[in-house]
């Protein structure tokens, strides 16, 4: 079951999010209290919130909104006054989204949990229009998340120097083509 993510959310959010960091999910500075750590959660709380965040575009250097909605998850279809197991947050790029942060608690995965917060994360009218989802390449369920993704229609496009891309393959062709060369132009040698 989901529903609409809302600022109710953060602190259980915030303790998924570093839980899933300190194992190597995310980005290793979310799991403490760095300035990278606090901006990010920032971050999220503003999206939260409203729905959007603004960031700076890296070529032009103008600040844009972006559209961040998200949704929290329990396994089994049932809300029974438990708090979500699990979360996913989309967000807004080039005529679609990025299935921009999802994490599910670390003593759910494993028994079609992940599959099942997957496929009611794609069933959402975002989810419809995702295209890309990355995750840190050095992951230790990179091969677990390729295997979800995978039946959703996703295909490893490469990794750049911290991260595996993966494209959907009804993805406009341009956007695909915008990955094929930053992936291209970041390849990681092994």
């Amino acid at each position: 079951m989901l529903a609409p993510a809302h600022v109710g959310h953060l602190a259980m959010l915030r303790s998924l999010i570093r839980q899933s960091a300190a194992e190597g999910s995310f980005e290793s500075t979310l799991a403490g209290e760095s300035a990278q750590s606090i901006d990010f959660f920032a971050k999220l709380k503003r999206a939260l919130a409203h729905g959007y965040f603004v960031e700076e575009d890296p070529r032009t250097g103008q600040m844009n909104t972006v559209s961040v909605p998200g949704y929290v998850f329990w396994p089994d279809n049932r809300n029974s006054g438990t708090p979500p197991a699990g979360f996913g947050l989309f967000r807004a790029l080039e005529g679609g989204y990025e299935l921009w942060l999802a994490g599910l608690e670390l003593g759910r995965r494993g028994d079609g949990h992940g599959r099942e917060l997957m496929d009611a994360l794609f069933a959402t009218p975002q989810g419809k229009k995702t295209w890309i989802v990355r995750i840190p390449r050095e992951s230790r369920y990179r091969a677990a998340v390729h295997y979800l993704l995978r039946p959703l229609g996703f295909s490893a496009a490469g990794d750049s120097t911290h991260l595996r891309w993966f494209v959907r393959e009804e993805a406009p062709a341009a956007l695909k083509s915008k990955v094929r060369g930053i992936v291209g132009a970041n390849a990681v040698v092994n």
